[in-house]
């Protein structure tokens, strides 16, 4: 039972990686785009992805939501219009990684006014605790940045950069993982910053063998 924000397993890769494999990673499963799938009404997520992804006619998705064609076309028009609003992130990776940088910079420094100077004015804080206690999605980059300042003490020496769905992002681990966090980029300003804390999500992540910057 979530308490707090669903967010997908992350797909974490080192920072060496293929900068145009991860392009195509982060256009198809970006965490920005997963969520918005999520916050779509079961019947819209399936006549969008049947149709807009697979090609499926609306006579068949129809038989399928149980709903007559043109109301799956309806499910599939509303979903594609939200999907369309989702942010779309820099496709420079490397721009990606210095704004991560100056973030983690600017925490690990207690740096109010950095951190400031790379969010966007509404980024939103998301944070996926799994079964555990969680909060509600935190809004507006003053108030993001103090949540960050507040907990950045506890947790920013285990930081490591690394690729998140196909975008810049950051490890957090010791021995094992403890959390993924993925940031979404729009003209070099973090409007959304993912943080992954379920342990049941984090099994499959691997430890980079490199020292966190």
């Amino acid at each position: 039972d979530y308490t707090g924000t669903w967010l997908p397993e992350p797909l974490v890769a080192s920072s060496e990686s293929d900068p145009e494999a991860e392009a195509v990673l982060a256009d198809s499963v970006g965490m920005a785009l997963m969520v918005v799938l999520d916050t779509l009404a079961p019947s819209e997520r399936l006549a969008f992805v049947l149709h807009d992804v697979f090609g499926v006619p609306f006579d068949e998705i129809a038989t399928v939501v149980d709903r007559t064609p043109e109301a799956a076309r309806q499910l599939a028009s509303r979903a594609r219009r939200r999907v369309q609003a989702a942010p779309v992130p820099d496709k420079d990776l490397n721009r990606q990684r210095k704004v991560v940088d100056a973030f983690l910079v600017a925490a690990r420094t207690g740096n109010m006014d950095a951190l400031l100077t790379v969010l966007d004015p509404d980024v939103v804080f998301r944070a996926d605790h799994g079964a555990l206690p969680g909060v509600p999605p935190i809004r507006g980059a003053d108030a993001v940045a103090r949540r960050v300042l507040a907990t950045a003490p506890r947790f920013i020496h285990l930081a490591s950069p690394v690729i998140v769905n196909g975008q810049a992002g950051a490890l957090f681990s010791d021995t094992k993982a403890v959390g993924v966090v993925g940031f979404t980029i729009v003209n070099g300003l973090i409007v959304a910053i993912d943080l992954v804390a379920d342990p049941a999500k984090l099994t499959q992540v691997q430890i980079p063998p490199y020292p966190a910057t």
